[in-house]
């Protein structure tokens, strides 16, 4: 496999986008202490990726990563990948004005990986016209990047058109949402995306292997179908295996919260072996057991969303409280919930209506064709997530 650093790469990344932080919000300030250990600990098993944002907690991540690295060792102990937003149209300066300040950031002379941040296909045409690609491309032959490429969300057939668009060789690696769970889930085609990226010879870094936390943590009687075959090991370590004996894969990343989410993901990846027949049975059944838990049957038509006073994003809430339903990971689904009313990265976009908001006016239960009890969801999630 090609080598993009300039050496081989242990596959195990540190994604520095859910860091240990003072406070109830995403924004708040980062236990700096508690990543640097994490940090120590990940370098001193030979683990050297790291993987942030301009926009992970509200900039603070970056900041984060030349406290507890990049400060404190030498560049050639570890490689570090940032991303560019471009949530809204933004000339050549605007692009190298955010790109600068991310290198002063981290610390850093330099980007081992340069991406465009969450590229879809609602996005192409902006991207288009304001030339972001050509921007990478321009890094890479000033040195401010070794490689470039671009993070996606979005269907693996507008993926194929847009990396046919390009020269071979001008998108080093593509970073994709890939996990056991969604492999062949119609709506993401974790595993379409895996194939379309790979069948072109472009290197892949996986993102969300443990499905933003879901698959470390879920209902316990789905869980016992793991455990019994294995008490020893973490719900987490299953979906890492999955993923880390994928060919093509360059870096499987995990956001990793706490020193036990380091020690876990070190232990899993120095020591994994590749799933055999009979395990990729038990983590089907796994997913036919998790789909088949009983859950609000909202078909997301959002007639619940035009009329609400407070502007609440009902069929979002109901989505976050399904996936606690299925995985009861509280501080997972208190995050999405966070992202969902509070904007999003670090507060940024548009906020919306909370749950406590509601004032039960049921003008949302009168237009839902499902007849669902949406104030009483709303009473839930807000006991749950606030």
């Amino acid at each position: 496999m090609k080598e993009y650093f300039g050496k081989p790469i242990s596959k195990l990344g540190f994604g520095l986008m859910r860091l240990p932080f003072f406070g109830k919000s995403d924004s708040s300030p980062l236990d700096i202490d508690q990543i640097t250990q994490m940090a120590d600990l990940f370098l001193q098993h030979g683990f050297s990726y790291f993987d942030t944002a301009y926009a992970y907690h509200g900039g603070q991540s970056e900041v984060a990563f030349r406290e507890a690295v990049s400060s404190r060792y030498p560049r050639d102990a570890f490689q570090i990948t940032t991303k560019l937003p471009l949530w809204r149209p933004l000339n050549h300066d605007e692009m190298r004005e955010i790109t600068n300040e991310s290198l002063t950031r981290l610390g850093v002379d330099f980007f081992d990986l340069y991406f465009l941040h969450s590229v879809g296909p609602d996005r192409f045409e902006m991207l288009e016209q304001i030339k972001a690609f050509d921007y990478l491309q321009s890094l890479k032959t000033e040195g401010i990047t070794k490689n470039v490429g671009f993070s996606y969300h979005g269907d693996p057939e507008s993926l194929g058109r847009l990396l046919d668009s390009f020269t071979p060789g001008f998108i080093d690696i593509v970073q994709l949402q890939i996990n056991y769970f969604d492999w062949e889930n119609p709506e993401v085609q974790s595993r379409r995306l895996y194939e379309t990226v790979y069948e072109r010879g472009i290197g892949i870094i996986i993102m969300e292997p443990v499905k933003g936390g879901l698959l470390a943590d879920f209902d316990p009687d789905v869980a016992q179908i793991l455990k019994q075959v294995d008490p020893q090991a973490s719900l987490s370590s299953w979906a890492l295996r999955f993923v880390l004996e994928l060919p093509g894969v360059v870096c499987v990343l995990s956001g990793m919260s706490n020193i036990d989410h380091v020690i876990d993901n070190i232990k899993t990846a120095e020591s994994y072996t590749p799933l055999t027949d009979s395990n990729k049975d038990l983590l089907q059944a796994v997913i036919s057991g998790l789909a088949a838990l009983p859950t609000i049957d909202c078909t997301d038509c959002r007639y619940c969303v035009d009329d609400c006073p407070q502007h609440i994003n009902t069929p979002r809430i109901i989505q976050i409280l399904n996936d606690y339903t299925k995985y009861r990971n509280l501080p997972s689904s208190r995050r999405q919930y966070g992202f969902a009313t509070g904007g999003g990265f670090g507060g940024g976009g548009s906020p919306t209506g909370k749950s406590s908001d509601c004032e039960e006016c049921r003008t949302c239960e009168e237009h839902c064709p499902q007849d669902l009890d949406i104030v009483g969801a709303h009473k839930q999630a807000a006991e749950l997530f606030e």
